[in-house]
């Protein structure tokens, strides 16, 4: 049986990598030999079947040469001790370190883009790698037109999965607690969800903000919480595994992103019937999972003020929050993780 090969940077945190999680848990399960070649790292924080490899060919290189050299080498390594494999590229760094290692080298190859393909800073070279896949998996139709032509004709979109582990809809009364999801970056915006909440608690002292992820802006954001005065009711709460039952009785979920392409956190919080506020951020990740003030409300982009009302009318109206949680919750069975996998083999030709 052929092999399947999911090629990334790491398994830190991210969305990206619980799909790959899920995916190959999926695959290994139907039978199906799956490696995970990380190329920039180490790190594993989602739980893998214990059937499922990981190769680590390479750490984060800093722009070092010689480290991308060394990198390149153990990926080709690798395919030669695999070949015939069928690489599942899932980034966009993955896909050119992939078509250079294994040149030559009898493979097959799909790359799948994660992120708004517009903000990646070395498109030609992104593309061109993209043209030594068989086919180009995307999240959304949106996201097909900022391609070119020649790689719009071999791309389709797949939603992302919903994990068959999630909790049914809490029922009851929801804590006053606010979540978001995310890594702490700027893609992210956590900046215009900590504004939003401090107007927001004005009016609504009984609730708190839990922020769970890591990142680069972490120490930044604690101070414009103490800057608002509000740092008693933002809490930080890093990275947790067990985010799904942390956040399932809450009383909302934020996404507060400026672009994106599908958030998990934000799929699996509609799918456990938490509220889901979303930015109606390209490209197009948010609309295609929420019909606005249906099953979750969307805001436009950078719009505080969007933002905060739509806290207020989920807080303020426990009727409208319970219809977003049952709509929400629908997606669930449209989306699950047996569904995706068949869409995923089917475009492969396995």
């Amino acid at each position: 049986m052929i092999k399947i090969v999911f090629v990334l940077p790491d398994m830190a945190g991210g969305g990206t990598e619980r799909v790959v999680a899920l995916l190959s848990n999926e695959f290994v399960k139907r039978g199906f030999p799956v490696t995970i070649l990380l190329f920039a790292g180490s790190h594993t924080e989602y739980p893998l079947d214990k059937r499922v490899e990981v190769i680590v060919a390479g750490e984060t290189s800093g722009g070092k040469i010689s480290v991308r050299l060394k990198r390149l080498k153990a990926m080709r390594r690798f395919y030669k001790e695999n070949k015939g494999c069928y690489i599942f590229a899932f980034s966009a760094m993955g896909a050119v370190f992939s078509a250079l290692a294994a040149f030559g080298i009898p493979h097959r190859m799909l790359v799948s883009e994660r992120n708004d393909p517009s903000r990646y800073e070395h498109g030609t070279v992104r593309n061109l790698a993209y043209l030594k896949a068989e086919k180009l998996i995307l999240q959304t139709e949106e996201m097909r037109r900022l391609f070119p032509d020649k790689l719009q004709k071999r791309a389709v979109v797949i939603p992302n999965p919903v994990s068959s582990d999630i909790p049914k809809p809490f029922r009851g009364e929801r804590k006053k607690r606010v979540v978001s999801v995310a890594r702490l970056q700027p893609q992210k915006n956590q900046k215009l969800l900590i504004d939003a909440f401090a107007d927001f608690v004005r009016q609504h002292q009984d609730y708190e903000l839990h922020i769970f992820g890591v990142g680069e802006l972490e120490e930044e954001l604690r101070r414009q919480a103490a800057r608002l005065g509000i740092e008693d009711k933002v809490i930080f709460r890093g990275f947790s595994s067990n985010v799904k039952q942390e956040i399932w009785d809450s009383a909302m979920f934020v996404l507060s992103s400026d672009y994106e392409g599908i958030s998990n956190s934000m799929i699996e919080a509609l799918a456990m019937g938490v509220p889901v506020i979303s930015t109606d951020c390209p490209v197009g990740g948010s609309r295609a999972y929420i019909k606005n003030g249906i099953s979750g409300i969307l805001t436009p982009v950078g719009d505080k003020e969007a933002l905060t009302k739509a806290m207020m009318k989920v807080a303020d109206s426990p009727q409208f929050a319970e219809i977003l949680s049952q709509n929400g919750a629908k997606i669930k069975e449209t989306y699950s993780l047996s569904r995706i996998a068949d869409r995923f083999l089917e475009e492969a030709g396995i």
